[in-house]
């Protein structure tokens, strides 16, 4: 993946601000531990809930059941935000990831995805590749459908100074 152009909004900014790079904003991509993915629902409506992610080879790659709400919204519309930050308002930086999540199934792939949830997870999320999606303890049953995203847009916003950076992906 090639580096995102990046842009300082100064609409959004304080004039001693400077855009966030993106190699600071994909660290914390990298380390955070919560994420919250927005999906819309047939109807409309928006679904948001917590999940875990992994960023590996330039993008960010989560898992669901597959009667689970987002999978379902997923079928309809691929179409996702995922976002991740803190709560404190004066520090740290609040970061939002917008692509289409597109289904893994490559089983080669999915050994490399699941470990890399072990690698970040120190072991305490686990997951071997089967049929087309992770498995979990026998092996016998697919639990999880796995998903990437690769970033179209993203957005760092970061406080004290309160800056708005935008990057965009060819």
């Amino acid at each position: 993946m090639s580096e995102p152009r990046t842009y300082l909004d100064q609409r959004f900014s304080e004039p001693n601000a400077s855009a966030i790079t993106w190699h600071k904003t994909r660290a914390q991509i990298e380390k955070a531990q919560l994420f919250w993915i927005t999906t819309v629902r047939t109807d409309g409506r928006p679904h948001v809930t917590p999940l875990v992610a992994v960023w590996h080879d330039g993008a960010l790659h989560f898992c669901t059941g597959a009667q689970e709400q987002k999978a379902l919204n997923l079928a309809y519309n691929p179409n996702v935000a995922l976002t991740t930050g803190n709560n404190g308002w004066n520090t740290g930086v609040d970061i939002v990831v917008e692509g289409r999540a597109e289904k893994v199934t490559d089983r080669d792939r999915l050994s490399e995805l699941a470990a890399a949830w072990q690698h970040k997870w120190d072991g305490r999320w686990t997951f071997s590749a089967g049929e087309g999606g992770f498995t979990h303890g026998d092996g016998r049953s697919n639990v999880a459908e796995v998903y990437a995203v690769h970033p179209t847009r993203a957005f760092a916003f970061g406080k004290a100074p309160a800056s708005h950076t935008t990057y965009r992906f060819a």
